[in-house]
């Protein structure tokens, strides 16, 4: 009866191990299956917004000239009544830089006494569906095109001092080290992918960073980037930015026409037309 009793017991531990031994191979499989089906998944999903917010101090450039009824309507306002009706009449938005005061001498930002320049703003958000984290690591820019702006207004608002946003800057074409971190931080001015990254998956929300991209004087351009990326699954490359259609992303970043036909400036001062007389010292004369 006692061997009996023994052998049942030795049994049923073998079938229960040999039970567990299955589950866990199904387990492992299951597990390896995922990891390839996440495997396969594009890495992440990428949007390029134009910043919606108004800057704190701005340059409004037209591709045509004001009429006289837009131009009294226009000197009628200030401030974000006069940036709203600009843009209600296709102006096109471009932000005065950063001021990297920060930045230690010597990084790839620019210095607070460098002549401030004019840069498109947008946001780059990255989502990514996958299972296992996906890490943004550097970027490139690729298949720079500039040509002569053609806009033929400017309406400048200028600033009475820098401030910094949080994000990154860079010039098209980039200089060494860029995109730099504008964040009024330990690091500003130094390469952004050198001290961080942007992870996505995994259960992590979108990432995302704000840029600022500086045209050359009186040029317009149009770019591509790439990303390079590392995975969970021991894989990296750089990949370009693809919109939701499979198609390359290509930027637009201008700056003020060197010459426009009318040159407006206000702010600190009153409503000034530097094309009418550009001896005026607010307007750049002697």
């Amino acid at each position: 009866m006692l061997v009996w009793v023994a052998s049942s017991v030795f049994s049923a531990i073998l079938a229960a191990g040999f039970t567990y031994l299955q589950i866990g191979r199904t387990v492992d499989k299951e597990n390896d299956s995922q990891k390839a089906y996440d495997a396969e998944q594009p890495p992440f999903a990428v949007s390029v917004q134009p910043e919606r917010s108004e800057p704190a101090n701005w340059v409004m450039v037209l591709d045509r000239e004001l009429t006289a009824g837009e131009t009294r309507e226009m000197t009628s306002r200030n401030g974000s009544h006069a940036f709203a009706y600009l843009q209600g009449l296709g102006g096109r938005p471009l932000a005065y830089e950063s001021v990297l005061e920060h930045a230690k001498a010597g990084s790839a930002g620019r210095q607070p006494s460098d002549d401030m320049e004019l840069a498109d703003i947008f946001k780059i958000s990255f989502l990514s569906t996958r299972a296992y984290p996906v890490l943004v690591d550097d970027w490139r820019v690729v298949d720079v095109r500039c040509e002569k702006s053609t806009a033929r207004a400017a309406v400048f608002y200028p600033p009475e001092g820098g401030v910094p946003y949080e994000g990154v800057q860079l010039h098209i074409p980039p200089r060494a080290g860029e995109p730099v971190l504008t964040d009024q931080t330990e690091g500003q001015g130094k390469p952004y992918f050198s001290t961080r990254m942007i992870e996505v998956g995994g259960g992590q929300p979108s990432g995302g960073l704000r840029v600022e991209a500086i045209a050359p004087p009186g040029q317009s351009c149009e770019w591509g980037i790439e990303v390079h990326y590392v995975d969970a699954h021991n894989k990296e490359e750089y990949v370009p930015l693809k919109d939701s259609e499979g198609e390359p992303i290509r930027i637009r970043t201008e700056s003020a026409p060197a010459n426009p036909r009318q040159k407006w400036l206000f702010g600190s001062v009153p409503w000034t037309p530097c094309h009418q007389q550009p001896q005026d010292p607010v307007c750049g004369g002697p």
